[in-house]
């Protein structure tokens, strides 16, 4: 199915953020359509691992909006590869103002999507907006803490020796690969994480990926613990967490310990990265669509 894109950009902490809304080819530009802002995870930018979900929202009939944050991908803002949990949830939420001024969107229908650390942000969102329509996580970073504790000693040794300097010296930031081979020094080597790359890096037909990610952002981790907003939770709320996953181990206790009404929770045998590729992607598709049609 051919898409219709409208770039744009937006102010937010500071930095230019640019943003891609898809829309169906044939939409009628007099009808506002129900819309859903895409969240990516830890070293995301637009279309990373997301596209095969946004093409599929949009041929259903949702008009669809992805976005850089301040310092990746086509956004500007310094310094570059950098991430902080609390200021994405803030510039998340300037990107939900943003798509609801859009002429074809309707303010009133729209929908979070997030995936990955991007679930955590969409928890938090979704905590502080109660008119909005629903909410799908999938493969969601819910705690940070339990994330750090599943790196290995010697791998976190090394990456707390590194932010910390990344923290006390001026300067050029220091960076570590955001993803790597398994064994290999990186944020994410696990759960085939890599080879998610490389297939994802095929799909974009020679778009560029800068894969690293400041080592100072590794400090945020273990203190962002948004499974601690679930119970503020007041809207729809679709929950996919993998049972193998590694890289963001899914926190089933506490999510049930909480035991929010309003949030469907659906367990699944697969690791942090199946959900993006077939033969997983249909199901996780097949999971969602139900939920985003009938809230």
């Amino acid at each position: 199915m051919r898409l219709r894109t409208i770039k744009s950009t937006f102010q937010a902490e500071g930095a230019l953020c640019a943003a891609t809304l898809y829309l169906p080819q044939d939409a009628d530009p007099d009808q506002a359509l129900p819309a859903i802002l895409m969240l990516g995870g830890w070293g995301s930018i637009q279309r990373a691992m997301t596209s095969s979900y946004t093409h599929s929202f949009v041929e259903a009939g949702f008009a669809v909006m992805e976005f850089d944050y301040p310092g990746w991908g086509d956004s500007g803002g310094f310094p570059r590869q950098d991430i902080n949990p609390w200021r994405r949830t803030r510039v998340a939420d300037t990107a939900l103002a943003h798509l609801k001024a859009q002429p074809m969107v309707a303010a009133n229908r729209i929908t979070l999507w997030g995936t990955s650390f991007g679930g955590g942000h969409v928890v938090d969102l979704a905590s502080q907006h109660p008119e909005l329509k629903g909410a799908v996580i999938q493969v969601p970073m819910l705690d940070g803490l339990a994330a750090t504790m599943a790196t290995p000693p010697l791998r976190m040794l090394k990456m707390s020796t590194l932010g910390l300097i990344d923290f006390l010296k001026p300067g050029t930031p220091i960076c570590v690969p955001t993803l790597s081979r398994e064994g290999e020094f990186g944020t994410m080597d696990r759960d085939g994480a890599w080879e998610a790359m490389e297939l994802a890096l095929a799909a974009w037909e020679g778009y560029g990926y800068d894969n690293r990610v400041t080592a100072r952002s590794l400090y945020t981790m273990p203190f962002y613990r948004p499974w601690q907003r679930l119970k503020d939770v007041k809207i729809p709320m679709l929950m996919i967490g993998a049972t193998g996953d590694t890289v963001a181990p899914f926190v089933s206790d506490k999510v049930h310990r909480v035991g929010n009404p309003h949030i469907e929770v659906i367990e699944i045998d697969a690791n942090h990265f199946d959900p993006y590729f077939d033969p997983l992607f249909p199901k996780m598709l097949a999971l969602q669509m139900k939920f985003l049609l009938r809230s």
